[in-house]
């Protein structure tokens, strides 16, 4: 509301007005307050105008026509209506000539409207609650209580996709607060008890807010409603989630994801990194915190799944006014060139001031990189370092290797590595990699098979010759080959069982020191597909996740050794992948894939 100017004139009216009167006044906390004191003075206004006529008759006369006007902005709100005519005012019996209502409408003509849409839905929200306390109207004794009235408003705001409504609740149930009533006393002629009224219709909006059918817009809406009416639980809640960075504690709704990304926008200082992987949510919700990225130095977006919706938002915050946002990872997206043509025309925008951007793995091609080119040869591209690596480029790099070696241009840094045809593969499948399993380090109850790409528990000891390399006392085996750069592999089991990654030197004649998951030298997923039960393992210490619905039998592992970092998705019959954990660390010997079987268990790697 503060980038409106008729707000602004309206708050700097009501500030001026009671710091005037006493400095130590109660400064209004709300949007509806707000708009109260501003009617209040124009009432008051009209009240020294008049002051040689009788103070009651001056009163009823004031009620009447600001009940009047309101009657107007409700049956032209309702209608969809912005500019009214002549014969609507007539209709409701205002006169023209009345010096409020110059106050607070416009009129080109015979076409009226109000000085702002956001009075007339306040005026509308009066209406409502006048009638409500006063009359029984035909449109509102279909509602047995307060309650039922709101909640009903409540209802249609939500179904309302334009949001037409919103600004109206917010009034409305502003209005309802015994506070508020007490100041429009002179216009309502009474106040009611609402109280309980409020908490039963603060409570149906809290339970409306955890749905996740609710837009973004109309969830950011009901969470205003409840800052309108003082109710600040749900804030603190997400402000305490916020700051304690419990991000991946708890399944996020899509709906609390859209109140933290609008606390994030909010905020008066920027945060300084914004991980979009580490809320645990849908890939809804993870589309309703992107917007956050307006308001952050450092925005990480890898592995989110974004889309040319999502970059849109993303263009728009970099070229916002006064952007914080220095540098950006959108990383192992599928973007493809249309995606990053939307980001290339941001970075000519003058407001742009990103230093650091990586579009590695985004499927990008000569055509995209003609458009990051395009934006270089700005003189307004700040851009100094530039991630392109693992996409399909062919010739068009040359043009951006001119821009890295020219002192006029802003570009040092250039990342064009691992590039080839077979990156345009949608998702993490482009890192594929062909693993086997290793015999001589298999523990003596388990049988490889498939060309040594199934492993399999059985409980009579096999065989083996003495290797130093082989598990003795626990059930595990090695891969053979060691893992570089990025790599992606899937495996499925048959029950239950663990996946790591450990280095090379890992204990294989002990106990304790050879599991998984137990000291510094491996990073370990535990799952039983059965039970549904996840949770990963790193220097002995256990992280719980959350886990995914429906069960899968299939784990994706992502491993990106130059980053350190190490993922696990969960994989389904339509090969979706959700995510289930990230490890961030800094490898710093060769990593091979291991896996731990358990009785009546087996693995295969996925081909």
């Amino acid at each position: 509301m503060c980038h409106i100017p008729v707000f602004c004139w309206i708050s700097s009216t009501v500030l001026q007005k009671l710091l005037e009167e006493d400095l130590s006044a109660e400064i209004p906390q709300t949007l509806t307050e707000m708009y109260i004191h501003f009617l209040l003075i124009q009432i008051n206004m009209r009240k020294q105008k008049y002051e040689e006529r009788d103070p009651e008759k001056l009163l009823q006369s004031n009620r009447e026509v600001i009940v009047k006007l309101a009657e107007v902005a409700f049956k032209q709100l309702m209608k969809g209506n912005v500019m009214f005519y002549e014969e609507d005012l007539i209709e409701s019996g205002i006169d023209l000539t009345d010096e409020i209502f110059e106050d607070i409408a416009i009129h080109q003509g015979k076409v009226y409207s109000f000085i702002h849409l956001s009075f007339q839905e306040f005026l509308a929200a009066l209406y409502v609650l006048y009638y409500y306390i006063n009359t029984a109207t035909e449109a509102l004794t279909m509602f047995a209580a307060l309650h039922d009235l709101l909640k009903a408003a409540v209802d249609e705001s939500i179904q309302n996709k334009t949001g037409h409504l919103d600004l109206f609740l917010r009034f409305l149930l502003g209005i309802s607060l015994e506070s508020n009533q007490r100041l429009l006393q002179d216009l309502l002629t009474h106040t009611v008890d609402t109280s309980q009224t409020i908490r039963e219709t603060t409570q149906y909006i809290k339970d409306k807010i955890k749905q996740d059918h609710i837009s973004t817009e109309r969830c950011i809406n009901l969470f205003l409603c409840l800052l309108e009416v003082k109710d600040q639980t749900l804030y603190r809640e997400i402000e305490e989630f916020v700051r304690l960075n419990k991000h991946s504690e708890e399944k996020l709704s899509a709906a609390h994801c859209s109140a933290i990304a609008y606390m994030l926008q909010m905020s008066e200082e920027p945060l300084d990194e914004f991980d979009l992987k580490k809320y645990n949510t849908s890939n809804e919700g993870r589309g309703r915190l992107i917007p956050a990225v307006i308001n952050c130095r450092k925005a990480i977006l890898a592995i989110c799944n974004l889309t040319v919706e999502s970059c849109k938002i993303i263009a728009s915050c970099l070229q916002s006014s006064n952007s914080p946002l220095r540098e950006l990872d959108v990383s192992n997206n599928d973007l493809q060139d249309s995606g990053v043509k939307l980001i290339s025309d941001a970075l000519k925008n003058p407001n742009c001031q990103l230093k650091i951007l990586r579009l590695s793995g985004c499927m990008v091609t000569d055509e995209g990189c003609c458009y990051l080119a395009s934006a270089l040869s700005s003189n307004l591209s700040h851009l100094r370092e530039l991630d392109l690596s693992y996409n399909h480029l062919e010739h068009s790099g040359f043009q951006l290797r001119s821009y890295q070696n020219d002192p006029d241009y802003a570009l040092k840094i250039l990342n064009l590595d691992h590039n080839g045809h077979f990156r345009i593969i949608p998702g993490l499948q482009k890192y594929a990699c062909t693993l086997t399993l290793d015999p001589n380090t298999a523990n003596p109850h388990l049988i490889l098979s498939e060309n040594n790409r199934k492993v399999t528990r059985v409980e009579e000891q096999q065989l083996y010759p003495y290797h130093p390399e082989r598990f003795d006392n626990v059930p595990q085996v090695l891969c053979r080959e060691s893992l570089t750069g990025r790599c992606y592999w899937e495996a499925e089991w048959s029950s239950w069982g663990h996946i790591a990654l450990v280095y090379r030197g890992i204990t294989r004649k002990g106990s304790s020191d050879s599991w998984f998951g137990l000291n510094e030298r491996n990073w370990n997923l535990y799952w039983n597909s059965s039970l549904n039960i996840y949770n990963v393992w790193h220097n002995n210490k256990k992280t719980e996740i959350s886990a995914p619905s429906p069960p899968s039998n299939r784990v994706g592992v992502y491993v990106d050794v130059s980053v350190g970092t190490l993922s696990f998705y969960s994989v389904s019959d339509t090969h979706t992948l959700t995510h289930l954990h990230t490890f961030n660390t800094t490898f710093t010997e060769p990593l091979y894939v291991g896996f731990k079987v358990y009785s009546n268990s087996s693995v295969s790697l996925s081909k």
